[in-house]
């Protein structure tokens, strides 16, 4: 007798989705079954359609524009959220009034008000949201997280996390629709997000209070102006534009088959522009962020972002009662379009030194993998698709709970930006008030 297979439905089908339906249909087929792709637009949802036919050999699946009638005709089991940020708690929560789990890309949504709309949700309808939360699964990460639950360094007293993002990748946030605060929350929502819950889950801390300043000082045409680049500021995108040939900072969707087929070909159909130029009017988010966190055992975070750097990477210290932790990583060029790296780019690298009080550092040996975000992916889609997916050790899978963790440091740093003062997370969603660290959180 087969198994029943798992029944997954996607709204949203832009560039991020394949790392859900690739699996889906691919290596975990057995177990699951993709039932609808949902979409405003017809152009994505059929080359996403077509896309996985052609990879996969899996029959046409069914498409729509009307999310509640994909969910009528198709009932399914799980839905994965792909949407714009500012839209995810409005899917989350239809889903799980129409019976269904969720799996929502990060973060789950992007201010209080809607975070609180979800958790009351699943408390209507006793379902779940899992966020999908890559990084935590990277071998390097991982190695980190159990370095610190073995004590290797005591309690924890001290983070420092800084995180670089380049002119590529960096870039690429301020050509989207992630530039608009009221879609995105910023970029410590939809950037940060992976970091703040990255921390979390390494110290098994629940954040308590938030300070946090910044601004928009590389990117927009007023920045550019004043440092002598105003021949950048004169086309509105980069896509069919002449005087942008030399532009460091161009994209151009024609010459990439996927941007062309997911955005290009799209842009009669729905207006949105993925090209634009990063140094025009109108972009509201920061570019520039430095943050402070309290937790409830005690433990501060001080963590800042740059998104105009010239490489890429992170480096993050954690100083406990009986040592220190020293962990960095560097990226290649671009995750996102898979460019070619540019002259003078190198590739991941990733280094973890243990130091305890009174000895020698070392270096700690971190094992190697392969996929997306480190290695990561492949662990994570195993972890959501397989019916026989191991047991987690490391308690990697975040529920609702711990998705709010993350997302709450970045709304309340806006916020924080926004009044100059000082912001208490539970002044905007209560998270239980009972736990003591974040794995008591679902």
């Amino acid at each position: 007798m087969s198994k029943k297979k798992t029944r997954y439905a996607v709204v949203g089908t832009g560039g991020r989705v394949g790392m859900f339906t690739h699996p889906i249909a691919g290596r975990f087929k057995d177990d699951a079954e993709l039932v609808g792709l949902c979409d405003p637009s017809e152009v994505r949802r059929t080359y996403q359609q077509r896309q996985l036919s052609e990879e996969f050999g899996v029959p046409p699946i069914p498409t729509y524009a009307d999310f509640d009638l994909m969910m009528r005709e198709q009932k399914p089991d799980t839905v994965i959220v792909c949407t714009p940020d500012c839209y995810h708690h409005e899917y989350i929560v239809r889903s799980l009034d129409a019976g269904a789990d969720v799996i929502s890309e990060k973060p789950m949504t992007i201010d209080a008000e809607k975070c609180q709309a979800i958790f009351d949700a699943v408390k209507r309808t006793g379902r779940s949201v899992r966020t999908t939360f890559n990084v935590r699964w990277s071998p390097g990460a991982t190695r980190v997280r159990e370095l610190i639950a073995e004590g290797a360094i005591g309690r924890i007293m001290h983070v420092d996390y800084e995180y670089l993002l380049n002119t590529s990748h960096g870039a690429d946030y301020f050509r989207r629709w992630h530039s608009h605060k009221e879609i995105s929350g910023g970029l410590l929502l939809h950037k940060s997000t992976h970091h703040f819950d990255l921390i979390n889950w390494w110290i098994n801390g629940i954040p308590s209070r938030v300070f946090a300043m910044g601004d928009l000082v590389f990117y927009g045409k007023k920045n550019a102006e004043a440092r002598g680049d105003g021949a950048f500021t004169r086309y509105e995108r980069y896509t069919g534009e002449p005087e942008a040939a030399k532009d460091p900072f161009r994209l151009t969707l024609d010459e990439d088959p996927h941007l062309r087929n997911l955005y290009l070909d799209a842009e009669k159909e729905t207006g949105y522009i993925r090209d634009q130029n990063v140094f025009r009017d109108g972009i509201d988010i920061e570019d520039s962020m430095s943050v402070m966190v309290k937790y409830r055992d005690g433990a501060v975070l001080t963590y800042s972002l740059n998104a105009y750097c010239p490489r890429e990477g992170f480096r993050a210290s954690i100083s406990g009662d009986r040592g220190r932790i020293e962990y960095s990583e560097e990226h290649a060029s671009h995750i996102i379009t898979g460019d070619a790296k540019s002259a003078g780019d190198i590739g991941p690298t990733r280094k973890l030194i243990l130091q305890k009080l009174f000895e020698a550092p070392q270096e700690i040996a971190i094992p190697s993998a392969e996929g997306g975000h480190g290695g990561g992916d492949p662990l994570l889609q195993e972890q959501m698709f397989s019916h026989s997916a191991p047991k987690d050790p490391f308690g990697r899978s975040a529920g609702h709970e711990q998705g709010a963790a993350s997302l709450l440091i970045g709304a309340a740093a806006n916020k924080s930006m926004s009044t100059g003062l000082p912001v208490n997370i539970d002044d905007l969603v209560k998270l239980n008030p009972s736990a003591k660290v974040l794995s008591d959180l679902i």
